[in-house]
């Protein structure tokens, strides 16, 4: 199993400085991914503009939004004409695009668009972004920059069967925002049988999240900003995220063994603070 990490572009007060020796620090420890979550009302750096600028910096890591809100951005065929420019900076193949739908009703509200149609918001834009992405269509052929390489891949998020369908009709793979092996478990066994019955060779990508915080700070810096970040989900549940956030090299060790158990591809660790001494903590922390 492949390990990434999460770049601190939703971690509030993380500057440009930061962010940037994060990104370098992060292709030179190793990691497989750097990846970007995604909110509207919330002191973060836009994922697919935090992710050009990791681009300029980086030559080698995989950048992934892990999930872009689709629905939010309205316009299929420019996300698709987004990803590609991405990928073109990035220098070919780097450029990975999760997608999900997201539940935040202020994220939604802001944007002036409905959650009740973001469904079939989704499946009418994966069919698009694929078409573009694979040269289909008149107009879709004309977008550009056109891949190169292998080109930008499509991962799709979500836990319930459109998801698992989504994935596997339009996707190279299927990412879970959130929860345990054993639940990712489960999970992917439906996302595989819906791979088999939309008629697809080999298998999805399986991938997953997970959050850390380590360090002599790590217990508050995790409930600083997940009890905040995931505040909308009431004390109860955002008081369980901060607490299953690993926060020693011990519960990092254990997390990865266990995602890879669950039959993961990669795992992404995406941090609780903007410091980029947690890029070499962690990295520490895997290869111990």
């Amino acid at each position: 199993m492949e390990v990434g990490i999460g770049l601190p572009n939703a971690v509030p007060g993380t500057s440009r400085g930061q962010l940037l020796d994060w990104a370098r620090r992060a292709e030179e420890a190793g990691f497989s991914s750097l990846a970007t979550i995604d909110r509207i009302v919330y002191q973060n750096y836009e994922p697919l503009l935090a992710l050009s600028a990791a681009a300029a910096v980086t030559e080698r890591i995989r950048l992934a939004t892990s999930v872009m809100l689709g629905p939010l951005r309205v316009n299929a065929a420019l996300v698709a004409k987004q990803l590609l420019t991405l990928d073109a900076l990035a220098g070919g193949g780097r450029a990975v695009l999760g997608i999900g739908l997201g539940g935040r009703e202020d994220d939604y509200a802001v944007s002036r668009v409905p959650m009740s149609g973001r469904g079939a918001w989704q499946d009418r834009a994966l069919a698009q972004i694929r078409a573009v992405l694979s040269g289909e269509g008149d107009n879709e052929a004309k977008i550009g920059p056109r891949p190169q390489g292998s080109g930008p891949s499509l991962i799709v998020g979500g836990t319930v069967p459109a998801s698992f369908r989504r994935a596997s009709r339009y996707g190279d793979g299927w990412i879970m925002g959130g929860g345990g092996p054993d639940q990712f478990k489960s999970a992917l066994e439906h996302v595989r049988a819906a791979w088999v019955d939309e008629g697809r060779e080999g298998r999805p990508r399986a991938m997953a999240l997970a959050y850390f915080s380590l360090g002599d700070r790590a217990d508050a810096q995790a409930r600083q900003y997940l009890l905040d970040y995931y505040d909308f989900l009431g004390p109860e549940l955002s008081a369980r995220i901060a607490a299953g956030a690993a926060k020693d090299p011990d519960t990092i060790t254990a997390y990865v063994s266990a995602f890879t158990a669950a039959g993961c591809d990669e795992l992404i660790l995406f941090p609780s603070s903007g410091d980029p001494r947690q890029v070499e903590l962690l990295a520490e922390a895997i290869t111990r």
